[in-house]
């Protein structure tokens, strides 16, 4: 089951944290996989990325772009169309946060994170899926957060409303492209140990993660690999049938009902 052999994966945002861990998840299933980064300072653990997945047999290749331009958005999925002969799997992880509130969040601040957090989705999303149609074959995840739902919980309004306008957009598109053969879905991580979150909830003061924890029915935090794993079974064959939907990866710290 969720046998991933000869498909090929686009990660965004994949040299660390939760984008490192799907990178590898999908390739442990059989993928070869694209590794996305941004910044020059990310690139040499980009690059352990990708070796890490090589050395599992997979193929790898890594790909600087800032998911924000068009341009570079686009010369990315032509990177991966022409190093794989097809993009299959586009994992639309790529997301940025700071620890503001309303009331010290500058319009840059703003701007920051709904450009690469929506916006980033939005165009690679609108590059990948003309490759995808030629296989009548596609699976496109944005990684959401159950902030969607209850709000961030330190005031990071700037971060749950991407969030938020994720899950919109993928059900949206869902729609949009489900006679193409591609399914449009979300997973929705609680807390996690990333190194973004890290900042947050340790850096900024060690009482957070308490706090985190302490509303965690599962009382721990994730890890990375558990949304890594349910990224897997919505890039699978088995789970051809599920568009629109979000999968809740957080402990327990919001069910719906």
């Amino acid at each position: 089951m969720f046998d991933l052999t000869g498909r090929a994966a686009l990660v965004t945002g994949a040299s660390q944290g939760l984008g490192a861990a799907i990178a590898r998840c999908l390739a442990e299933a059989g993928a070869d996989v694209a590794v996305n980064y941004v910044s020059q300072k990310s690139e040499k653990k980009a690059e352990q990325v990708a070796e890490s997945i090589r050395a599992m047999g997979r193929k790898a290749i890594v790909i600087r772009a800032d998911v924000s331009s068009e341009a570079e958005v686009k010369a990315m999925v032509e990177t991966v169309d022409n190093s794989f002969g097809r993009l299959d799997i586009l994992c639309n992880n790529a997301g940025v946060n700071s620890n503001h509130t309303i009331d010290d969040m500058t319009l840059e601040d703003w701007q920051r994170v709904q450009n690469t957090n929506i916006t980033g989705g939005f165009l690679c999303s609108k590059y990948a899926i003309p490759v995808m149609r030629r296989n009548h074959f596609g699976r496109i995840i944005m990684t959401s957060s159950m902030t969607a739902q209850q709000g961030a919980l330190f005031g990071q309004v700037h971060y749950a409303s991407t969030k938020g306008a994720q899950q919109s957009f993928a059900k949206t598109l869902a729609r949009t492209v489900a006679l193409d053969g591609i399914t449009v879905n979300c997973v929705a991580p609680g807390t996690h140990m990333t190194e973004t979150l890290r900042d947050i909830l340790v850096n900024s003061d060690p009482h957070r993660l308490d706090a985190a924890i302490a509303r965690t029915p599962m009382g721990r935090v994730g890890t990375c690999e558990d949304v890594g794993y349910a990224v897997v079974y919505l890039a699978s064959e088995e789970a051809g049938y599920v568009t629109g939907a979000c999968i809740d990866v957080n402990g327990g710290c919001y069910m719906r009902s």
